[in-house]
């Protein structure tokens, strides 16, 4: 997909802070990013790096309190999402921008059946009879590769497997015939076959709809295989963005150079020994006014606990990094960096 196409959503300056009675917590700090029509984003970090919770409050799913999006834009089809009605924002979710959730067996209602599930959205948005609606539900399970689905289309949650529920989340987020699709850990709870399984027809329903789709996830393998681009997300912040090949060939971040070293190799030098990342992620009671991966970085030196970094390009087309060892300006001597 060329890159001058026009990005059909692009958000910039997303805060998302939560209120605690510890105090507030930073849990989305001005994260800027887009998605250009047909491409797959990867986002990537460890837990508690913000990733989910960024894409939860591009369409205000966050229960606010405590939740509350203090900054930014997201902009979608000409119109700004953090700032049209309730009533507006619902015409957009499920119908225009799908949303497929973590655990595939808790978020779907066990007290409904798979019709009445699948048939709830395209008669809320696209005005379908019940005859229509359940015509058009029996092609959505085809689609994702549910055998018998007419006879499934009575069953209810608890009668599928949990690879089986995913496909059924597949299918609902994709009724509507979305621009977009928003997939947040859609194989965590699923074993190894099933998981590559969802990853192939994720893939297949992508050639075949053409859409545009974020693929969140901690699995840096799954990422390699199906992303166009990928942002790496630490404490809330996009740390390293760029083509898929470039990160996983030549990674700027200190954070992402870590994360790729903790991948399990099978051969090589790294075959024997599974290297981790020392310390943990801070919890963000505080504005970032400083690297916030510092503390665990070999690299850090003076400037590193004064500002926080903005991305600087790479030699690289669309390759940025935030870390101060690429402004040119200020890199350090070799004396002057820990470790």
């Amino acid at each position: 997909m060329p890159d001058t196409a026009l990005p059909i959503l692009d958000v910039k300056g997303l805060k998302t802070v939560f209120r605690t009675r510890s105090g507030e917590v930073h849990a989305v700090n001005s994260v800027d990013f887009h998605l250009r029509p047909g491409e797959l984003l990867g986002v990537v970090g460890e837990s508690g790096s913000g990733k989910s919770v960024t894409m939860m409050s591009l369409l205000r799913l966050l229960p606010s309190p405590p939740a509350e999006m203090r900054h930014g834009t997201v902009m979608f089809d000409g119109q700004d999402l953090l700032k049209i009605s309730p009533e507006d924002l619902r015409q957009v979710r499920g119908s225009k921008i799908g949303f497929i959730f973590q655990d595939p067996m808790t978020s779907l209602n066990p007290v409904y059946t798979i019709g009445f599930q699948l048939a709830e959205p395209l008669r809320a948005h696209l005005g379908l009879s019940k005859a229509e609606a359940r015509t058009r539900s029996i092609e959505l399970l085809q689609l994702v590769g549910i055998p018998d689905p007419e006879r499934r289309l009575k069953d209810f949650p608890h009668q599928f497997s949990g690879g089986m529920r995913q496909r059924v989340m597949i299918a609902i987020a994709l009724a509507c015939d979305p621009k977009v699709l928003i997939a947040d850990e859609p194989t965590t709870a699923l074993d190894v076959t099933i998981q590559a399984q969802i990853i192939e027809l994720v893939k297949d329903l992508r050639r075949k709809l053409g859409m545009a789709i974020i693929w969140i996830t901690h699995d840096l393998g799954v990422i390699a295989g199906i992303a166009d681009r990928v942002m790496v997300m630490y404490a809330g912040q996009a740390v390293e963005e760029g083509p898929v090949n470039e990160i996983f060939k030549n990674p700027q971040h200190p954070y992402t150079q870590a994360l790729l070293k903790t991948v399990p190799a099978v051969r090589g030098p790294r075959a024997e020994r599974l290297q981790v990342i020392e310390g943990q992620p801070p919890i963000m009671y505080e504005a970032p006014v400083a690297c916030s991966f510092r503390n665990r970085c070999q690299y850090a030196f003076d400037r590193c606990a004064q500002e926080n970094p903005a991305l600087y390009a790479t030699n690289a087309p669309g390759h940025r990094a935030a870390c101060f060892l690429l402004d040119t300006a200020s890199t350090p001597e070799p004396e002057a960096i820990n470790g």
